[in-house]
């Protein structure tokens, strides 16, 4: 399999994924303003949306989408318990993290990176941003990952999330189950792996 990515970007959650299933990849990295692979190669011919992640199967599909991304290579590789068995009570439930992740959380982050986007209307976002973390810490409570005990691929992508809080400096010091959560996923060494490996994380 071959995922293309770009470091720090949202494809740091199928990356996660691909290190916590223990599944051979190639990475290669991708210029997204440019357009080009770290080869010189058009991206927009590999995936017309232009966007990361995409993964190429060892068939020759390619998926794109983040949410599916991860759990194609959570289904792959099943012993990891990285997704609950399709068609359970428990994987509607995992999926349905994965969409709020994917639709409350990070489609109210793409404004901030935008830097024609005035700060008042940036700030707007901010605020929807903090309240769907709130729900999130919420949930959090008494449990050490989102679907309980199980570390999951959902939790990987809302990891990237809260590292994208970081970056924009949005104040989530005052959500402690949130806090716990993030510190808990970043102590993973699968998780330290794929950070290390895009840069965002000095090696020892």
């Amino acid at each position: 399999m071959k995922l293309y990515y770009a470091p720090g970007a949202c494809s740091l959650s199928p990356h996660i994924a691909l290190h916590e299933a223990g599944l051979a990849h190639e990475l290669v990295k991708v210029d997204l303003k440019a357009k080009k692979t770290e080869t010189g190669e058009d991206f927009a011919a590999i995936n017309p949306k232009g966007q990361v992640p995409a993964l190429m199967l060892d068939s020759g599909e390619l998926v794109t989408e983040g949410p599916v991304i991860v759990q194609v290579i959570a289904d792959k590789a099943p012993g990891k318990h990285l997704a609950p068995a399709n068609g359970t009570d428990e994987r509607y439930k995992m999926q349905e993290w994965l969409n709020f992740t994917t639709s409350e959380l990070h489609k109210n982050f793409s404004p901030l990176f935008n830097p024609a986007i005035p700060d008042e209307v940036k700030k707007f976002f901010v605020d929807r941003i903090v309240g769907k973390f709130k729900y999130a810490d919420s949930q959090l409570a008494g449990r050490d990952y989102l679907m309980g005990k199980q570390f999951t691929v959902a939790d990987g992508y809302l990891f990237v999330m809260l590292a994208w809080a970081d970056r924009m400096k949005i104040d989530l010091s005052g959500m402690k189950n949130l806090m716990a959560f993030k510190d808990r996923v970043a102590a993973r060494p699968n998780v330290q792996a794929a950070l290390k490996m895009e840069g965002l994380l000095k090696a020892a």
